[in-house]
């Protein structure tokens, strides 16, 4: 016996649970995305999301409501008579009617260790706290955000120089694996559901394109969390004047230098920049309109001597 399924999900970090579940042999009877969003060169066109393009090409029908508020649309999910929905960042609070519009309620793929890191963020925000590991939980979703009880968690160390979109790549993996096993055990009737503990709850908010911008008077190890944290996007930039010219420029990876100095400066022709305590090395840089260098080429182009300030 398979389990009929709604998949919930928009970004591509969803579709290899997607792909998963239909390759596990359960039947998706719908899937649920966010709507196309305008994009292209101009954004003129509008984009479908990479769930509903990869739903599309396996033949599954697919739902882009705006919301759930018309009872028209709550009627239509419960309709589709599935056993379970499946929400892998959909990026809609789901109302009461949905959470209970499935016989065996909705069960949610979660990149972090709950209850640490709730919310928009989680992979981001565990980088930029320096966080050692983090990982995939499949949890029952309740009407609070990310607050449902932990069926299933599997834990991913998180390296010293490792990138939100490194990190991203590997969950998405990770939670394909994990949500297939969880649904496994579902349909088995053998899967338990842990209440998650009161203490450590830690809220991942939505990155802000204010705090995008990078703190030399930082420590080295919270500038290199900080970019790390923010590569490949939206981030993390500085300034510096080329040609009497200020540029503004993304850092999109570091490593941990040696050397001291005032907050910001040069301190070599490697592109190690001193911090408030410590320095680090600028390893891969983007100018606007460019493409992504690694520091050595991208010096070549765009002479950045010791003794300059950044920022």
């Amino acid at each position: 016996m398979t389990l009929r399924i709604i998949f919930m999900g928009t970004p591509e970090f969803s579709v290899p649970t997607l792909r998963a579940l239909k390759d596990a042999g359960h039947e998706i009877v719908a899937v649920y995305s966010q709507p196309p969003r305008p994009g292209g060169r101009r954004g003129l066109d509008l984009q479908k999301s990479p769930v509903q393009q990869a739903a599309e090409l396996l033949g599954i029908p697919v739902f882009t409501p705006l919301n759930f508020k018309e009872e028209a649309e709550r009627e239509q999910f419960r309709a589709l008579r599935a056993d379970v929905a499946v929400v892998v960042a959909y990026g809609l609070l789901l109302p009461e009617a949905i959470l209970t519009g499935t016989r065996l309620g909705c069960y949610n793929g979660h990149a972090s260790l709950l209850p640490r890191w709730r919310g928009a963020a989680p992979i981001q925000r565990a980088i930029m706290a320096g966080d050692a590991k983090t990982g995939m939980m499949v949890m029952q979703m309740e009407k609070g955000l990310d607050t449902g009880p932990v069926a299933l968690t599997r834990e991913v160390e998180i390296g010293e120089n490792t990138t939100a979109g490194e990190l991203h790549d590997q969950l998405m993996l990770v939670g394909a694996r994990a949500m297939v096993e969880a649904m496994d055990k579902l349909e088995a009737d053998d899967l338990p559901l842990v209440p998650q503990a009161d203490d450590g709850v830690l809220y991942a908010a939505k990155i802000d394109k204010n705090e995008t911008r990078i703190d030399f008077s930082r420590s080295a190890r919270d500038v290199h969390n900080h970019i790390r944290g923010l590569a490949p996007f939206p981030g993390a930039w500085t300034e510096a004047v080329v040609n009497g010219k200020s540029e503004r420029i993304k850092v999109l990876a570091s490593e941990l230098a040696t050397g001291e100095g005032e907050p910001g400066t040069v301190l070599d022709d490697r592109l190690s920049v001193a911090c408030g305590s410590g320095a680090v090395r600028l390893a891969r840089l983007q100018k606007a309109g460019g493409k992504p260098l690694d520091g050595s080429e991208f010096l070549r182009g765009t002479p950045i001597l010791p003794g300059m300030r950044l920022g």
